[in-house]
């Protein structure tokens, strides 16, 4: 038996070992890249993206601007085929159409010339007419006298003076040449008055010479003299040949639409008399105010003597020659200043009835060699800074061989008043044509510490009268109005006029305006409009500041002129932004009419 080894190895099976190929082929295998690598190239993808869609957007948006340059050239061929396709028969219309509408305003005019002239009921009833103007014994010096009629027009010319008439006066450039006495020159050297503006160096010696006139001139231009000073050398030559007694005169008398302004012409009037009569030189010529509002009794020393000059409202003055307090049996120069503003506020029949009383009396032997040949003619001058070619017709007609002077267009802003158009909602200051406005407008300011008075038609006299006086001496610094202290009231220190609400008509604004501006200062005007204010009298406004080389604001200058207006002015009103057929003062004049009417039909009345 064989042995066996004492021990015996066992032999571990051990797995085998894995195979590594170095050269690996397969594709799923991804390199390692950085942190860094990754962004970088995350960034570059956005920028790829993004320069993309910034294409995409630059052709949509080029896309779209080709669109809309198809859709506009479309838009103008079709434009294009439809004026082609407009037909003559079409613009025959249109031709009619205009033709008509200028036929229908020419109807309206020549119906407003058949008014019946500015006369007395006796005068037309009878066919009273004179073809003479007023003989006067003035003449002017020689060296005026010789001139050509091209010298007189080249004076004219260069202070922009128009006239019109036949055998017009020349002008006269300096007031010692007019043969105007001593003392009045130095009353007005002493007002700062030593040459005449244009409307007074052709005015007056137009009046002094007896001719009827027509004078036209921008608020501030010096008309009251024009008007007032030949009344006083009237009055003045008549007291010198024989003195006036109690019961006779006056020689003349001045109409005014407002009770302010016949106050203000009579202080001139006064003032000027009195300085004839303290160079004890020249006899005292006596002057009435006569107005509602005050007693006449106050005037009773005045009454009691001889009677010069007159100046008056026409409701008082009707009153007082009806009570025969006194006579225009020795009248003969009868001036309306603010003549249109008479006639538009209704007064022309008053105006009538006045003259009715220009009559020859019976028992004037006492003074028929100082009247020359006067048998109940008289002298008219009709005075006004707004005059329509209506009225200008209208006076024509009433007037003998009257001559015009005309500084400036009719109705024109004063050129020296800096013209501010402000558009802005209301409330705001300072002229109103609303009474209670204007109180509510002056308790404002007197709650806001400033001294302000108000002043409008349903004031008494008394009130009225204190609001000026304070006004004008500067204890008031604020004068809150309606449109009564637009027309002639004369405030020279005044630098600003402040227009809360936009008057309907362009007259009312061209007078309260020239409240400031005056004697040849400048001035401002600011105006405040609204949507409320009428698209013809923005029109209108528009080209009153085109007239006057004043700057037109934006929104002005985008209103259409669609109301037929012209640089030529309606005849009725003046105004430029419309014709005479949709004028504002017609229409308001035509529905009073048709209101008073309907009141008499329905039994109205006193």
């Amino acid at each position: 038996m064989q042995s066996q080894p004492s021990s015996k190895r066992r032999r571990v099976e051990r797995s085998p070992s894995p195979t590594y190929k170095l050269d690996d082929e397969d594709d799923s295998y991804e390199p390692y890249v950085s942190v860094a690598q990754r962004r970088q190239q995350k960034l570059a993808k956005l920028s790829s993206l993004g320069a993309s869609s910034e294409k995409q957007r630059a052709k949509k948006q080029q896309e779209e601007q080709e669109e809309r340059e198809d859709a506009e050239k479309e838009e103008e061929r079709r434009k294009e085929r439809a004026r082609k396709e407009r037909t003559l028969l079409m613009e025959a219309q249109e031709v009619h159409s205009r033709k008509a509408a200028e036929e229908a305003d020419a109807e309206i005019l020549e119906a407003i010339k058949s008014r019946r002239k500015l006369a007395s009921d006796m005068e037309l009833a009878k066919g009273i007419s004179y073809t003479e103007s007023l003989k006067t014994s003035w003449r002017p010096p020689r060296y005026i006298r010789e001139r050509t009629n091209a010298q007189h027009q080249k004076v004219r010319d260069k202070y922009h003076i128009l006239v019109d008439g036949e055998d017009i006066p020349p002008p006269i450039e300096h007031f010692v040449d007019m043969k105007i006495p001593e003392p009045i020159l130095q009353h007005l050297k002493s007002n700062r008055i030593t040459n005449p503006t244009p409307i007074q160096l052709q005015g007056i010696p137009a009046a002094f010479t007896g001719r009827d006139l027509i004078g036209i001139a921008f608020t501030g231009s010096g008309k009251t003299l024009a008007f007032c000073l030949p009344l006083i050398m009237m009055a003045l030559e008549e007291e010198t040949k024989l003195p006036f007694i109690r019961g006779e005169g006056p020689v003349g008398v001045i109409l005014c639409p407002s009770r302010e302004l016949a106050n203000q012409t009579y202080e001139n009037v006064v003032g000027w008399c009195s300085a004839l009569a303290k160079s004890g030189k020249y006899p005292q010529l006596n002057t009435l105010l006569c107005i509602g509002g005050i007693s006449m009794n106050e005037q009773s020393h005045v009454m009691s003597k001889g009677l010069h000059i007159v100046v008056a409202t026409p409701g008082r003055l009707i009153d007082m020659l009806e009570k025969k307090k006194f006579t225009f049996n020795n009248c003969k120069y009868l001036c309306m200043d603010e003549a249109d503003r008479m006639i538009d506020l209704g007064f022309e029949d008053d105006v009538r009835n006045i003259m009715s009383f220009f009559t020859v009396s019976p028992f004037r032997a006492r003074r028929k060699f100082c009247l020359n040949s006067f048998q109940g003619q008289r002298q008219t001058l009709l005075f006004s800074a707004t005059m329509p070619k209506k009225i200008q017709d209208f006076a024509q007609q009433s007037l003998i061989k009257p001559v015009l002077v005309n500084v400036g267009r009719a109705g024109a802003a004063n050129l020296d008043v800096l013209q501010v158009v402000e558009y802005t909602p209301p409330p705001v200051i300072i002229f109103s044509e609303n009474k209670n406005e204007v109180d509510d407008i002056q308790e404002y300011l007197l709650l806001k510490g400033v001294e302000a008075v108000a002043i409008h038609g349903s004031k008494t006299q008394e009130e009225r009268q204190y609001a000026i006086k304070s006004f004008k001496s500067g204890a008031k610094d604020v004068m809150v109005a309606s449109g009564v202290a637009s027309k002639g009231l004369d405030f020279n220190d005044i630098q600003h006029v402040i227009i809360f609400s936009m008057p309907k008509e362009i007259e009312d604004y061209v007078h309260q305006i020239g409240r400031t501006g005056r004697s040849g200062k400048t001035g401002i005007a600011t105006t405040f409009v609204n949507m409320n204010t009428p698209e013809p009298t923005l029109l209108d406004l528009k080209y009153l500041l085109m007239e006057a080389g004043q700057k037109v604001p934006p929104f002005l200058s985008t209103i259409d002129d669609t109301q037929g207006g012209s640089m030529k002015g309606c005849p009725v009103c003046g105004g430029l932004g419309h014709g005479i057929s949709n004028c504002p003062k017609r229409e308001d004049a035509q529905r009073r009419l048709m209101a008073s009417h309907r009141t008499t039909d329905e039994g109205g009345g006193y």
